[in-house]
Order: structure tokens, then C-alpha cells, then sequence
């Protein structure tokens, strides 16, 4: 992976998951204003070393099997952020949705658009294999649908709800999908998802390759990086509902910041892809951040549901879905021609600025 060295590991990406736990265990959720972000603080630490960890295992296992490393460790994050603000003693029924849906569109626009711009500044034109492109559009398109916008038209419940049958329907379908691509990304076409070997430019040497003491080292501390990472998320959960009801924010903000918290590290990592030119890295790490949310979350949250009879509210208003529709149109528009340039980095750009400012301004 692009960020990750391969030679050591750094004692501060250890030493900060310890400070985490010794946050959690002293602090918890007692803490008030300073204690909250004191622990948040802890929490972007924690995620970015696990990232780090995540990198190196990565980096041994080669793409695209390593880029799965990453984003199965995020969703766990995502997981625990979400359910831990589920849990609580006013559960917010529109938080599933929000936060995927607020993933999709950063992903799509967000670290897309970004990734885009930096390579065209830098590169001015790159190339990707639309294949891979392509299938992680074919399952993340039905997905998105079925979870954001289809409860809207089903006629078992009044609203915006799913049945909870129709619930655990979905819930199988996105797993199944997921599996399925998991499948063709990593054994009956991997080759879709490899950069292409034109664009490799000398970036990867075999020095990149951790050794494996180093690997199984990483992979130890990226478990427990994790662990430590849904403790604090359990005890920050609280401070972020409050905050976002302080400031008389909408409840979709609650969403975002949990989307912004969960994709900090998959960001700084395609980032780090694009600018050495490597885009193809970047949409394996963007796109797939986005399947897995809906692919792996979403079934979870169902068992959850299940098991605990919170209601779900999943289908997204008029307004959010014409916007989405728009952005996997102009999705399906960029990663069709296997090559971008600037201009579609500025137009995903923009579109994440009107996302953005229709959820402070509805």
C-alpha cells in the first residue's frame, strides 16, 4: 500500500492505541467537553495506526487481496461506531441510513474527486481498468437501491421502513453480493483489479514488501488496534449525538461525521495511491469502502434489529434521492472510460459540495 513503510513499524503507532485504552479506562464516557475530545483525539490516533498496521499486512499480501485488508478493518469501525450510537438510551432510527448514505456520496465524490484532482495536477491524465471499475459499480448500484430507496416504494409498511422480513431479505442480498464479489475480486478475475502494468512507473520495488516477521508483527497490533478503536468509539458515541443536537444541526450531520471518522484512513491511503500513480489502487480502496459499508454494515445492523427490535429507517427523502441518482449517474459516466482527468475530479467535487450543503440546508 502506498502510505504503509515496510522496514519497521513506528513505536508511536503502538504506543497511541495504549494511550487509547488508558483513555477509555480512566475517562469512558464521564469525561465532559475535554474528556470527549480528548478521547476523539485517541480515536483518529487509534484509526490511523490501525490503518498503518493495516498497510503492512496489505503491502505483504499484494493487491487486490491487500486493499481487503484495509477495508474489512474500517468496517468494523463503521460497525462499532454505529451500533455503539444505536445502543444508546435514545437510539436514532435514521443513523444507519444517514451514514450510509453519507459514505456512498463521500466516496463517490469525496475521495473520488480528490484522488482525481491530485492525479491530474500531478499526472494529468491516468489510467484504470474499467473492469474493476465496473464491477464494483454492478454491486454497489443494487445495493445503494435497494437499501436507500426501495423502503420508500414498498407497500408491507406505511414510510420509509422495510418489513422485517423484507429487512432480513435485504440483508441477505446485500451479503450475498458482497460475497459474490469478493469471489470475482479475488480469485475468478483479479486481474480486473490490478494496476495496470503501464502505469507501475518503478513506485513498487521489492524493499515495499514487509518482511514477514514484520507482517505478523502488524497483524497483531492491527487486532488489537481495533479492539481499542471500538472501545473509544462506544464512549465517544454519546458525545457526537450531543454535540450535533447542541448545535441544532440536522441528524443526518451525526451521520456524516461518523461516514468522515470511518473514511479518514481509507482516504489518506488512496490519496497516497493517486499521487504516485496509481489510481487504480485508489478507486480498489474508495470503491470498496463503499461495497463493504453496505455489503457487510447492513447485515449486521439486521441482525442487530432483529435481536433487539429498534426500528430502522432506511429510505432516503425526495430531495437525497434525485442526488443520488445523480451521482451514480456521473459515477458510472467517470469510471466508464478507464481514464480521468481533471474535470472530472472538479465536477465530483462540486457535487460533494452540494450534498454537503443541502443537509445543513434542506
Amino acid at each position: 500500500m502506498a502510505g504503509a513503510r515496510a522496514d519497521r513499524i513506528p513505536p508511536v503507532s503502538w504506543i497511541v492505541p495504549a494511550l487509547g485504552l488508558a483513555g477509555w479506562a480512566f475517562i469512558g464516557r464521564g469525561g465532559g467537553v475535554a474528556g470527549s475530545l480528548a478521547i476523539a483525539f485517541l480515536l483518529i490516533g487509534s484509526v490511523l495506526a490501525a490503518v498503518h498496521h493495516a498497510e503492512l499486512v496489505a503491502a505483504r499480501l499484494g493487491d487486490p487481496l491487500g486493499t481487503l485488508v484495509l477495508t474489512l478493518s474500517v468496517t468494523i469501525i463503521e460497525v462499532s461506531l454505529i451500533v455503539s450510537m444505536m445502543l444508546n438510551e435514545a437510539p436514532n432510527p435514521t443513523l444507519v441510513r444517514d451514514t450510509a448514505h453519507a459514505t456512498v456520496m463521500l466516496v463517490l465524490h469525496g475521495v473520488a474527486g480528490l484522488c482525481i484532482v491530485i492525479g491530474a495536477l500531478r499526472h494529468r491524465e491516468q489510467e484504470f481498468s474499467t473492469q474493476g471499475a465496473n464491477a464494483f459499480l454492478s454491486v454497489l448500484i443494487p445495493m445503494v437501491i435497494l437499501v436507500l430507496v426501495l423502503p420508500n416504494f414498498t407497500t408491507a409498511t406505511p414510510g420509509p421502513f422495510f418489513s422485517m422480513r423484507q429487512l432480513q431479505f435485504v440483508g441477505g442480498v446485500c451479503l450475498a453480493l458482497y460475497a459474490a464479489f469478493l469471489f470475482v475480486q479475488t480469485v475468478r478475475h483479479r486481474e480486473y483489479f490490478l494496476p495496470l502494468a503501464s502505469l507501475d512507473d518503478g513506485h513498487v520495488h521489492a524493499h515495499a514488501i514487509p518482511p514477514r516477521r514484520i507482517a505478523l508483527i502488524a497483524g497483531a497490533l492491527l487486532v488489537a488496534a481495533l479492539a481499542v478503536v471500538v472501545l473509544l468509539a462506544e464512549a465517544l458515541a454519546p458525545a457526537i449525538e450531543h454535540s450535533v443536537a447542541a448545535f441544532g444541526a440536522p441528524d443526518k450531520v451525526a451521520g456524516i461525521i461518523v461516514a468522515c471518522i470511518v473514511l479518514l484512513p481509507e482516504t489518506l491511503a488512496a490519496l497516497a495511491a493517486a499521487r504516485i500513480n496509481r489510481l487504480q489502487t485508489s478507486i480498489n480502496i474508495a470503491l470498496g469502502s463503499a461495497v463493504a459499508s453496505i455489503g457487510l454494515t447492513i447485515p449486521v445492523i439486521v441482525v442487530l434489529v432483529s435481536w433487539f427490535g429498534h426500528v430502522l429507517v432506511l429510505g432516503l427523502d425526495a430531495e437525497a434521492m434525485v442526488l443520488l441518482g445523480l451521482s451514480l449517474l456521473m459515477s458510472i459516466i467517470t469510471y466508464g472510460q478507464g481514464r480521468t482527468n481533471l474535470l472530472a475530479g472538479i465536477v465530483h467535487l462540486v457535487l460533494l459540495a452540494c450534498f454537503l450543503f443541502l443537509t445543513l440546508d434542506p
